[in-house]
């Protein structure tokens, strides 16, 4: 018998969210199964949300797109979810006298590692 997990992931690039607040919405839906995850996503109150169930969704469509067969959504676990950090936009905000101060925009990118269990 072969016993090999097989996971499937999705990768969001270049999200205009902060790394940080990514992380502690992610670090809520991990280890749990996708309807678990998906309920909790709906019901917090984070801007991250919408983007993670987003791509949440998209590992769904990836892990049914491969096997060729519809997946019972209570099987599929979160193996991984982790945000990095992406390039930072730089940009600069006009002040009195001259002056200008520095507005840092960062970016992440999310990925979420689905397992059949």
């Amino acid at each position: 018998m072969n016993n090999s997990i097989i996971t499937y992931q999705a990768v969001a690039k270049y999200i205009r969210l902060s790394t940080h607040k990514s992380q502690r919405v992610l670090k809520q839906i991990k280890g749990k199964n996708y309807d678990e995850a998906r309920l909790i996503l709906e019901f917090m109150s984070y801007r991250a949300c919408k983007t993670i169930i987003k791509v949440l969704e998209s590992a769904l469509n990836n892990v049914s797109q491969q096997t060729n067969k519809k997946v019972n959504k209570k099987q599929l676990i979160i193996k991984e979810a982790f945000a990095n950090k992406g390039p930072i936009l730089k940009r600069f905000q006009p002040r009195a006298q001259g002056r200008a101060f520095p507005i840092n925009k960062p970016t992440c990118h999310i990925t979420i590692k689905l397992e059949i269990q």
